[in-house]
């Protein structure tokens, strides 16, 4: 009897740390339906990304390939983003709208803001200069490139891509008005996930759907 107690003690304790360990990846503001109660549209900024090659994978590329390879993927994400809440949108399921990726590319541009100064901008002046409410930006950091285009140029350069597809993702929510973080998902990849940017993001995204602050659904 005192054995069936332990271990079902054990349980319950592994099922709770497991749970915190889940929760902290997600992070709400507190003040959330405060600060968001009027939001109506959203922007999503091209991810910062990072693509950590091998030494002799280095040695074939030019650090403007490179740089242009990290933009490309950093575009993947917004776009494969920008599908997802097309697809779950239809469906209702937001109490947002989110500002077309194509416009969101030309309004920076047309505002010289690039991914070598996007940095000096703040959330709010980013909003502000898009005409939305809030802005999804984060980092996506990968060993090897996702998307299709990336990976075509990879293999052209070294005829190969890697063995994994480790790495982690974070996607951040800010609010256009103050400025301040809204929402926060940090996410490890996993071979388990996908092989592709798009597949990455939907099951990353499908994960976290019922966590997502502008969801009508809630856990």
């Amino acid at each position: 009897m005192k054995r069936t107690s332990v271990f079902l003690l054990l349980v319950a304790l592994f099922l709770s740390v497991g749970a915190s360990a889940q929760t902290k990846e997600i992070y709400t503001n507190p003040a959330f339906e405060t600060l968001a109660k009027q939001h109506k549209t959203i922007a999503i900024l091209p991810f910062e990304a990072r693509v950590g090659l091998r030494p002799n994978q280095m040695k074939s590329m030019t650090p403007e390939r490179i740089k242009e390879m990290e933009k490309n993927e950093g575009l993947a994400v917004q776009s494969a983003l920008q599908t997802y809440f097309l697809k779950v949108s239809s469906k209702d399921d937001y109490t947002v709208s989110f500002q077309d990726a194509a416009t969101t590319n030309a309004l920076l541009l047309k505002n010289n803001i690039t991914p070598e100064n996007i940095k000096s901008f703040t959330p709010a002046e980013l909003s502000k200069v898009l005409g939305v409410d809030g802005i999804i930006s984060g980092t996506f950091s990968t060993d090897k490139p996702m998307s299709e285009g990336a990976s075509l140029a990879l293999g052209l350069a070294v005829g190969f891509y890697g063995a994994t597809n480790s790495g982690k993702t974070a996607i951040n929510i800010h609010d256009g008005a103050s400025g301040e973080l809204l929402w926060k998902y940090e996410k490890s990849l996993s071979r388990g996930l996908g092989s592709d940017t798009g597949t990455i993001i939907t099951t990353i995204m499908r994960k976290a759907s019922k966590k997502f602050p502008y969801s009508k659904i809630k856990a």
